[in-house]
């Protein structure tokens, strides 16, 4: 004890600015010791663990500068006569020099911000005017044009083993934004096997596939239609490997996300159901450990997934089915059709997975097991706690709660016997359960990066339930419009800690979930201007302006935010 060294010395004090990241926005005692302080490491976010002391680079940066470097190294693998230039200088005139007008009719580049098209009456005393103007940038010439292509695409391609290595880390930083339990590291390994072993090329492909599309607007974006096409001819030779039916289930759906990321609603929502449909088919739906109680009296031998062997295989089944369960019933409201993955009557119907663990828990098998309560439907009675906060999982849960406020406001007819208030009243308090849960949305700017999208987007995603569960009784009832109006106001408090550093990893679903958002503001405005015209309106304008913002921004990346934006200038033009 007399040796012990004293406290000061073992943690001495650290300069200010000298923490991590991850304790200063948790306003945490930092020990400052590299690559990972004992914070962090307790934690086990060892990786999310950055410095920015001026003394080296952090992990986004350096994340930022590998991807350039990749595709620098993509271009000079496809064209030996490339090459790469030492200096990247910007060229005001680039896009002129490209053939695209930023002023093309019906271009979702083209400007629709100026003071003569204000949403607003100029010559109102509440009109935003100029001010509220300059809040809204307009909106930059796309980056990913056909014209930068520099070759006719192949007709086939033969990727290499570097090559592939090199899409693969490209890919790596949106493996969590995909959420089917992809470990890079490990398909980085499984190129090395026999080709038996390796994960079916539609799977590689589609990932391959990603990789262009989050790259662009760099040269290896002009290989998208290569690997969509890969991926659409693989397709029906993938459906016969029953061994590897994860593979096309999870190849689908990563299909369907870059169909709908894209704003191609038709390919995106059919590719969706048929991920869905595989998942059922499978019965990913299951506990793993409950197949033998639930295999239907015609089974069909080899269709069925083989028994799991690690908590790895067992972890990427559950990832899996809970990522498509999210895309199906999140779609299926906002394509008007009705979900694929049902959850009864039929006991051989029924969700009985677990909740899903985050992917390094699978890893080091901290695995916890499944029950026969189902799981669902225990989370809409008000078991909103069970299953953990992984980003999975509040995707899923957020999911289940939009889709049951679907089906809910469709029982607005039903006013007469009671049965439909009893149903509003029972998922408003689990909406509001599972709100009070999550981080608050004024602490969104104090976690890392991967956990502040996957609040971002259940936030989002339970405020717009909330929309969508009182947006019909609100014509009538002051009380379910007040609460549209409380749920909306939130997601805009959302929409103000969104910035360019979480482009990588939004989900696509935002789009019509801002939309939601946007049509409820612009009715409330109506209301109050026609109803209380001397009532001051700023503040819902000022709302609208941050919707408008951050469409338009984020349009330019992800297509599918377009339609959304037109509509929502379309309706305050009116």
């Amino acid at each position: 004890m007399a040796n012990k060294p004293p406290a000061d010395k073992a943690h001495p004090t650290l300069q200010r600015g000298k923490a991590c990241l991850r304790c200063r926005k948790r306003k945490m005692k930092c020990d400052g010791v590299k690559p990972a302080c004992q914070q962090c490491t307790r934690a086990k976010k060892p990786d999310a663990c950055e410095y920015d002391d001026g003394k080296g680079k952090t992990r986004t940066q350096i994340m930022r500068e590998t991807i350039s470097r990749l595709e620098r190294r993509v271009r000079e693998l496809e064209d030996p006569e490339y090459i790469s230039p030492a200096v990247t200088l910007y060229d005001p005139h680039g896009h002129s020099r490209s053939g695209s007008s930023a002023s093309s009719t019906g271009s979702p580049d083209s400007s629709f911000l100026s003071v003569s098209h204000s949403p607003f009456p100029s010559g109102s005393p509440t009109s935003p005017a100029s001010a509220w103007i300059q809040n809204v940038p307009s909106p930059s010439p796309s980056p990913f044009i056909t014209e930068v292509y520099y070759e006719e695409p192949q007709s086939h391609v033969h990727v290499s083993l570097e090559l592939s290595t090199l899409l693969l880390d490209i890919f790596a930083p949106y493996q969590q934004q995909c959420g089917l339990g992809l470990n890079v590291q490990r398909l980085r390994e499984n190129l090395h096997r026999p080709f038996s072993e390796q994960p079916h090329p539609v799977l590689m492909n589609s990932i391959y596939l990603w990789a262009c599309f989050v790259s662009r607007p760099g040269p290896i974006c002009q290989h998208e239609d290569l690997y969509l096409r890969q991926v659409l001819e693989n397709l029906p030779d993938a459906l016969k490997s029953t061994d590897k039916i994860l593979d096309v289930i999870q190849a689908s759906c990563l299909l369907s996300m870059y169909y709908l990321a894209n704003g191609r609603m038709c390919e995106g929502g059919y590719h969706v159901s048929a991920a869905a449909a595989l998942a059922v088919q499978a019965g990913l739906g299951r506990d793993v450990f409950q197949h033998d109680l639930w295999l239907p009296t015609c089974h069909f031998e080899g269709f069925d997934l083989k028994p799991v062997k690690s908590s790895i295989q067992e972890g990427a089944r559950i990832l899996t089915f809970w990522q498509i369960f999210s895309l199906d019933r999140c779609w299926s409201v906002f394509l008007q059709r009705p979900p694929i993955i049902s959850d009864g009557p039929d006991v051989r119907n029924v969700i009985t997975s677990p909740w899903p663990q985050e992917l390094r828990d699978y890893e080091t098998g901290l695995v916890n097991r499944g029950s026969s309560i189902p799981t669902v439907r225990a989370f809409l009675n008000g078991d909103v706690s069970s299953g953990g906060f992984s980003a999975t999982t509040l995707r899923a849960k957020a999911s289940a709660l939009l889709a049951q406020a679907d089906v809910v406001s469709g029982l607005a007819g039903m006013k007469q016997n009671g049965r439909f208030s009893d149903e509003v009243a029972n998922l408003d308090q689990t909406i509001c359960l599972f709100i009070s849960m999550l981080v608050p949305i004024s602490q969104l700017n104090r976690v890392i990066a991967e956990e502040r999208q996957s609040l971002i987007l259940a936030h989002t995603l339970a405020n717009c339930a909330m929309i969508h569960l009182h947006r019909a009784p609100a014509h009538d009832d002051s009380s379910s419009f007040e609460k549209c109006s409380h749920a909306a106001r939130a997601c805009v408090t959302v929409i103000k800690h969104i910035d360019n550093q979480d482009s990588p990893f939004l989900d696509p679903v935002l789009a019509p979930c801002w939309s939601i958002v946007a049509d409820h503001l612009v009715v409330e405005l109506d209301t109050l201007e026609t109803a209380w015209p001397t009532m001051c309106t700023s503040e819902v304008r000022d709302e609208l302006s941050t919707i408008l913002r951050v469409m338009t921004i984020f349009s330019t990346r992800y297509p599918v935010i377009t339609p959304a934006l037109n509509k929502l200038q379309k309706r305050l033009l009116i």
